[in-house]
């Protein structure tokens, strides 16, 4: 399935009362589901995603009193799929908010084309926000989580 062929099929949608769509060509598949605003509208295509950049920090707020300075990374996914919290479904998560993590420390699986992705830190501190919930779809880019850097 190529870009041109996922185009037409997402303008055929547009036009009509269609909330979900799932087309498989062979190992590929392609999913859509519409929602209301906010929610993903795209759940996962299985097109080959280069690497993402890197993700960008965001500044730190203002201290009056003299504490030390932290910021927060923002950890994005690298590809398309579905983001899973915890390795099996009877397993722990692998972190929760408030969580110690280490540069490198796996924080969630994205699974994209039956294939698990072992989503690691790039920082370590401390997690303050986990943004997306158990077994939805994300988006390339979409941010996962915000880690508190000490």
């Amino acid at each position: 399935m190529n870009l041109k062929e996922i185009k037409e099929i997402l303008e055929l949608l547009k036009g009509s009362d269609v909330t979900e769509l799932e087309v498989a060509r062979g190992e590929n598949v392609l999913k859509v589901r519409r929602g209301t605003p906010g929610e993903i509208r795209q759940a996962a295509s299985q097109l080959p995603v280069a690497a993402p950049p890197a993700g960008a920090e965001e500044p730190s707020r203002p201290v009056k009193e003299a504490a030390p300075k932290t910021s927060a990374k923002e950890i994005v996914s690298p590809i398309v799929g579905t983001f899973y919290r915890a390795p099996a479904p009877d397993a722990s998560p692998f972190v929760e908010v408030g969580t110690r993590v280490t540069k490198g420390q796996v924080l969630c699986i994205i699974e994209a084309m039956k294939i698990m992705n072992q989503i690691e830190s790039d920082a370590g501190g401390t997690v303050t926000a986990i943004l997306v919930e158990n077994a939805q779809p994300v988006a390339y880019g979409q941010p996962l989580f915000h880690i508190t850097q000490d």
